[in-house]
């Protein structure tokens, strides 16, 4: 008879297995279980459980336990792979709203939405920043962008601190790491005292000429050598290599007026209270300084020396004369002949052929941007004693390097940096001497900026914004209804061929590269010899350039600079890593901060190609005049409107110079216009933006807020009196207000009233 064979497993609430058996004879199955068998249809009653013996028990409890363990293994694959799905729909959207709302934050807490925007557009966008924030003791102005100077600074400390990786003797990381390290070692710098710079004070002759009886031997220009070219310090005049304004494909020497020590001319003049008390504390300065360093009859050294540099001042002309504003009238080629003939009691020939180890044809061409002012200075060196002269010299060169000596002189720089600008509390040593590190190793400490904070995929974004700012101009171009066709088309050629640098030099990611810029020797224990041995290759560089060919691509600030600029001589942008971080600029920020924070930064940059000075270079970079006169003259009388506008500007009752400022101020206003069109162009593009969490506020809005923000910034009193003094930019307050009063845009995103603070009926533009 054919056996049949059923097993089935019934699980109630008490988990009471219970077995029931069809079968039509008895057997053994081939596992092993033991069952009672019986023909079918026979029935059999049994009574309570079924006898199991201990290895079937174990065998069932393992298939009891595999099939839980499945099952929860089940549940975590299943969880597992929900998460993977949200992990993958957060990519954007959690990512988005974690940015976002960090963007909120920042807004937010920076307005003070208490205040009228139409009526006082800074004071909305910086109250709630300007009420939070201090400056801090060591800082003459402090604000939103400097915190990212903060940020970028405590990054480089660090990196600075670190190993030294590359450790054999060219190495430039090992040499900025070592010239870091000697200028924190205050110890060292204080037991040498002021013996480094008595050894260069001998070296030039000491005070009142050490050889006193030998005034036959003195020699005038082998002094100037010493300063300009062993110690590069400006005395009378500065003496640099450049590019040829009229022919960028080549160097040339170029000389100008210079050699005071205060920064503006009108501070000697002691006009004013102000600049009267800056002319004491300079002169209490000035005996101070001379008494560290061994001189004798200081009040009377001083006093020479002050009268001096008086009348230099008062043959020099100020920044805000229209000749300084005017480059071609300014510029003047001539050669050594015809300057020598100029300025007879130089001898040029001889300086020059000392400082660059050539020799020199009197058909050698240099640039004279101060032609009048050399004349003069010719006659002043003429009528001034030589022990004075000298004195004078010797003065330029210890306080250009008296910063770097010991505590003493560090007490008297601070002294009078307290009188003229306010700072209550020194810098911090660390600070000082990563300034140091930046200004004599900008490259190598860039390199190591640039490795670890700034990525390629940060530099494309950029270029990409870059190009849509750029589009914007060349579009605004064609519709601008005061420009011919002749000076268009050259306009958009010039934009054209702008040539835009990104975050860092490429040599910079050859270690190599970088040690060929710093072939000079440093020591751990020689900070003051370190500063010299810098100062002398710097020159020795300088000095090659003179036969060189132009590298159009070469940069003039390190990446790691909070900074960004035009070169109208190269025709050339420069936007550097260290301002492409955040807040400035935040990939994962909205497009709206992007383009209100490092956008109107970037068209700022491109309109200074267009203003009242880069507006004088062609495409090629050279000093020529692209416009029509038509065109150029419509284009004065729209400067003139923005001229007047700043004019009536004043803070701590000094006038605004509208002239002064006026390149800066059309670079805002210009700036401000083709980010805000370059940010409709991308939302046109891309469709619109999410809205920030907790704002308000459109993207539109948003814009200009970020643009605002940038400009939060504190100023202590009397850094005040000289920013308005010697800024080519005009108070923050006012280069907010008068860009935002002057768009019509503002206005309607803001829905100010017509003729209301912000949106008055008559506006400046130009670009």
């Amino acid at each position: 008879m054919e056996k049949t064979y059923s097993l089935t497993a019934h699980y109630d609430e008490f988990q009471e297995v219970k077995y029931v058996s069809k079968y039509s004879s008895s057997g053994t199955l081939p596992n092993g279980f033991n069952l009672q068998l019986g023909t079918t249809g026979t029935k059999k009653k049994h009574c309570g459980l079924p006898r199991w013996s201990r290895r079937e028990i174990c065998l069932l409890s393992g298939l009891v336990f595999a099939a839980g363990l499945c099952v929860i293994l089940g549940c975590i694959l299943v969880l597992k792979y929900l998460a993977l799905e949200q992990d993958a729909y957060c990519l954007e959207g959690c990512q988005e709203r974690k940015a976002f709302t960090k963007a909120s934050r920042f807004i937010a807490t920076n307005i003070d939405p208490t205040i009228d925007p139409c009526k006082d557009f800074y004071s909305f966008a910086c109250g709630g920043w300007l009420r939070r924030h201090a400056i801090p003791e060591d800082k003459l102005i402090y604000g939103i962008i400097a915190a990212i100077g903060e940020q970028n600074e405590e990054k480089l400390q660090q990196l600075l601190l670190q190993p030294v990786r590359r450790a054999y003797p060219a190495s430039a990381e090992r040499k900025v790491k070592e010239f870091f390290r000697s200028c924190l070692d205050m110890a060292e710098i204080d037991r040498q005292g002021p013996r480094p710079m008595l050894e260069v004070i001998e070296d030039c002759g000491g005070w009142d000429m050490a050889t006193t009886g030998h005034h036959g031997r003195w020699d005038f220009n082998e002094l100037l050598y010493k300063t300009q070219g062993v110690y590069s310090t400006a005395v009378f005049f500065s003496l640099t290599v450049n590019l040829d304004d009229k022919n960028s494909s080549r160097y040339v020497i170029r000389i100008d007026q210079d050699g005071l020590t205060l920064s503006e001319r009108t501070l000697y003049m002691g006009q004013d209270e102000e600049s009267e008390k800056i002319l004491a504390a300079y002169r209490i300065f000035m005996e101070r300084v001379l008494s560290l360093l061994g001189a004798e009859n200081v009040e009377q050294k001083a006093s020479e020396i002050l009268h001096l540099e008086q009348r230099l001042a008062n043959i020099t002309v100020s920044e805000y004369d229209d000749l300084r504003r005017d480059i071609n009238s300014m510029y003047n080629k001539v050669t050594l002949g015809e300057l020598q003939r100029i300025t007879p009691n130089l001898k040029w020939k001889r300086l020059l052929d000392r400082i660059f180890h050539d020799n020199f044809s009197e058909d050698e061409e240099v640039v004279l941007l101060a032609t009048d002012y050399m004349q003069r200075v010719s006659q002043l060196i003429h009528s001034t004693p030589i022990r004075i002269l000298h004195n004078y010299m010797l003065w330029r060169i210890a306080v250009v390097l008296s910063e770097h000596l010991s505590t003493p002189f560090r007490d008297a720089i601070h002294e009078l940096a307290r009188e003229m600008e306010g700072a209550e509390k020194q810098m911090e040593l660390s600070k000082v001497c990563l300034s140091q590190a930046n200004k004599h190793f900008g490259m190598a400490l860039g390199a190591l900026f640039v490795e670890q904070h700034f990525s390629s995929t940060s530099k494309a974004k950029v270029q990409q914004l870059v190009e849509n700012i750029k589009h914007i101009l060349d579009r605004r171009l064609e519709e601008l209804d005061w420009m011919d066709e002749e000076t268009r088309r050259a306009a958009r050629a010039k934009l054209q061929h702008m040539m835009v640098m990104i975050g860092y030099p490429d040599f910079l990611l050859n270690p190599e590269a970088i040690d060929k810029e710093y072939e000079f020797q440093v020591n751990e224990k020689t900070y003051f010899r370190n500063i010299l041995n810098s100062i002398k290759f710097s020159i020795k560089l300088s000095v090659k350039k003179i036969r060189q060919e132009v590298d159009k691509s070469a940069w003039l600030l390190p990446p790691q600079a909070l900074n960004a600029y035009y070169l109208p001589n190269k025709n050339q942008m420069v936007f550097p890593a260290g301002i492409l971080q955040p807040t400035l600029y935040d990939p994962e920020f909205p497009q709206s901060l992007n383009y209100g924070g490092i956008g109107t930064i970037i068209g700022h940059e491109l309109t200074h190609g267009y203003d009242d000075w880069g507006g004088q270079y062609d495409r090629h970079g050279n000093l020529m005049h692209w416009w029509t006169d038509a065109s150029y003259s419509k284009f004065l009388k729209k400067a003139e409107c923005i001229v007047n506008l700043y004019d009536n500007f004043t803070v701590y009752n000094q006038r605004v110079n509208g002239k002064h400022t006026l390149g800066e101020n059309i670079a805002d206003m210009g700036g401000l216009k083709l980010a805000y069109y370059a940010y409709q162009k991308w939302v046109r593009d891309h469709g619109p933006e999410n809205p920030l969490h907790w704002l308000k506020y459109t993207h539109e809005q948003l814009f200009f807020i970020a643009f605002a923000q940038n400009w939060c910034i504190k100023r202590r009193s009397q850094s005040i009196y000289l920013q308005v003094l010697t800024d080519k930019h005009a108070p923050e307050h006012y280069r907010v207000l008068g860009s935002v009063s002057q768009f019509e845009e503002f206005g309607r995103v803001f829905h100010c009233p017509k003729n209301s603070p912000m949106n008055p009926a008559h506006k400046c533009s130009i670009w």
